[in-house]
């Protein structure tokens, strides 16, 4: 089995892009790199910039999912609005080009990468780094590259370990609800 997953952290300064190879259970970066926005003071032209960006990216690596950050709750509503907007693009982009997408949360994402979901960016690089075996020039001056990375590498892991929504009380609940699991 191979894969593309195409990893997005959204922003509407930088926003983060990281693009994992998957095949065979191992995991192999394809891409690292940041869309900058700066130099664009219209909000709209940003938004334009970014979905010709991601559309760019997805027909360079043809990715078969996207996994994106969650927008986190802020306490200034206009950066949340624009954040949002910037999000909603790049997932506008992916849905054009009928490439699925999964939402994480930066906690989940983080928990995922070092085991806290408090983590700081900088662990969250060097976790990266460490695990997909790249040197420390590969994961660039950008933080928010090495987010997106974490974004797809998380989808990764969820693909090989999805949460259930099962709940068990014991070890004899866990044997009654899966029998045929248990009876081998």
């Amino acid at each position: 089995m191979e894969k593309i997953i195409l990893g997005i952290d959204p922003g509407t300064n930088i926003m983060g892009y990281g693009v994992l190879k998957i095949s065979d259970r191992n995991a192999e970066m394809l891409a690292l790199g940041v869309i900058d926005l700066r130099k664009y003071e219209d909000h709209y032209l940003k938004l334009g910039h970014i979905f010709e960006r991601v559309s760019g990216i997805i027909e360079s690596y043809l990715p078969d999912e996207m996994a994106i950050e969650a927008p986190f709750f802020g306490k200034n509503v206009q950066s949340m609005l624009k954040l949002g907007r910037a999000q909603g693009t790049a997932m506008a982009a992916a849905i054009n080009r009928q490439v699925p997408i999964t939402e994480y949360a930066p906690t989940k994402i983080k928990m995922a990468i070092t085991g806290n979901g408090n983590a700081s960016k900088e662990q969250v690089a060097d976790m990266l780094r460490r695990m997909l075996k790249l040197d420390s020039e590969e994961i660039g001056k950008f933080l928010d590259a090495t987010d997106a990375l974490g974004a797809a590498y998380c989808h990764y892991l969820q693909m090989n370990h999805p949460q259930t929504d099962k709940k068990y009380r014991s070890w004899k609940d866990f044997v009654a609800k899966n029998e045929k699991r248990c009876n081998k």
